[in-house]
């Protein structure tokens, strides 16, 4: 997914990083000089690049697991806080800087379950996704919130494997609203696809989707949905181009090898099926599903294929001053636990967003090296901006990052939930 030369540069920061340990064996960010005005992390960055840690939970107050970010035109931030994967243990907090490089936290909502997304609308109002409902308010009277769309599935985690709810704004106002699949892979308990008298997957025909829920106008939208696109395992990573073009990050199945199955870049279009619980990489089918059955030649298959579990839990475009050489590229998180996540990276796009591919590319695994992608498929032409963001004892943790923004300024802030942390990228 990186062009040769970018290849080495990366490999070369993640050398230089030294040998990775354990992910439990540290969740604090060391500091060390400045960052933008922010205190520097020691997490090997590329090139003209600093990762600046703005906020780490110790004791005290602030979110337990940040996952949404989102400026106010004030300079405060609104913060998602998962709180635990329990239903009522969410919350949303207000994240004020101040003149010191301290934050200071108030908790505007409590009780919330799962709360991940949290975007301004088109009408100036904030929403907020959680796992079986919208919410809009202003946040100066965040007490009067309302729920604009109610009754999604409410995914327990352990039961079912994609509780979060996430959302984008269609260009005609409609909300195109994630409903993760209600397993894996489809399976029963004895691990065989749970297949209905058709041979197809027995599970809920109402999940594993993109709905779209149309506009009434003034702030409200239709009761009642229909499928956006379907297919799709895990839609928490969304984004709208301003030509109009849709695209999602999918989290591929959970195969026992490290190796297999890819993630994917998808471009939605009405009506399509994009391959779960059948398919998965560009046409393959998932054990269990014959090729009648699977019927991948007929699925959606992706624009561009993502190293296997990253696991990308936010896309976005970046428009922002502070780094020109980025404008326009597609930010993606990859959150995923495995060698080659805990990255953030830029891939190249064309004018209608869609990510730029190379054919026989590699991507790059820690603690250092690189695998190839599959003969002949895309992938994308991207840049790592967090090359060295492996374990390193007494240093950093692992970068487990969900959530992003670009700020007024054009630095880049991230929510990494598994260290409870806060962390700006800016210009070296």
């Amino acid at each position: 997914m990186i062009r040769t030369r970018l290849a080495l540069a990366a490999l070369f920061l993640i050398a230089l990083a030294g040998p990775a340990v354990g992910q439990g064996a540290s969740r604090t960010y060391a500091v060390d000089g400045d960052c933008g005005g922010r205190s520097r992390t020691l997490v090997p960055m590329a090139p003209g690049y600093c990762l600046g840690r703005v906020w780490q939970r110790s004791d005290g107050e602030g979110p337990r697991m940040p996952r949404g970010l989102l400026e106010l035109p004030e300079g405060d931030w609104l913060v998602t806080d998962l709180g635990s994967w329990d239903a009522g243990r969410g919350a949303l907090w207000r994240m004020s800087p101040q003149p010191d490089g301290g934050v200071r936290w108030t908790r505007l909502m409590r009780g919330l379950s799962m709360p991940h997304t949290i975007a301004r609308g088109p009408d100036g109002r904030i929403y907020l996704a959680e796992m079986s409902r919208i919410l809009a308010f202003d946040p100066a009277r965040p007490e009067a919130a309302v729920a604009v769309v109610d009754g999604l599935p409410d995914n327990r985690l352990h039961e079912n494997r994609h509780p979060l709810s996430s959302f984008v704004f269609d260009s005609d106002g409609a909300l195109l609203v994630n409903v993760g699949a209600p397993s894996d892979r489809c399976l029963t308990p004895a691990g065989v696809p749970n297949r209905d008298a058709r041979g197809q997957c027995a599970e809920s025909a109402e999940q594993a989707m993109v709905r779209r829920y149309a506009p009434e106008g003034r702030g409200r939208w239709s009761r009642t949905w229909t499928v956006y696109a379907s297919g799709l395992r895990n839609s928490v990573a969304l984004v709208r181009h301003s030509s109009g073009a849709v695209y999602q990050a999918e989290n591929s199945v959970d195969l026992t090898t490290p190796d297999r199955p890819f993630d994917e870049i998808n471009r939605l279009i009405s009506g399509a099926h994009f391959g779960w619980p059948y398919c998965t990489d560009m046409s393959t089918a998932l054990p269990g599903w014959t090729a009648a059955q699977a019927r991948c030649g007929a699925r959606s298959a992706p624009v561009s294929l993502l190293p296997p579990h990253a696991a990308p839990l936010a896309i976005l475009y970046y428009d922002g001053t502070m780094f020109p050489e980025l404008r326009g590229r597609m930010l993606m998180s990859w959150h995923g636990y495995r060698r080659a996540a805990g990255r953030v990276v830029a891939v190249e796009t064309d004018a209608s967003g869609a990510p730029l591919t190379d054919r026989r590319a590699r991507y790059a695994i820690y603690p250092r090296g690189s695998l190839t992608y599959p003969v002949e498929v895309p992938a994308p032409r991207a840049r790592v901006l967090t090359p060295g963001w492996s374990a390193q004892r007494g240093r950093h943790p692992q970068g487990s990052p969900a959530g992003m923004a670009v700020a007024r300024d054009g630095s880049i802030w991230i929510a990494d939930d598994r260290s409870a942390a806060i962390l700006r990228i800016a210009r070296d």
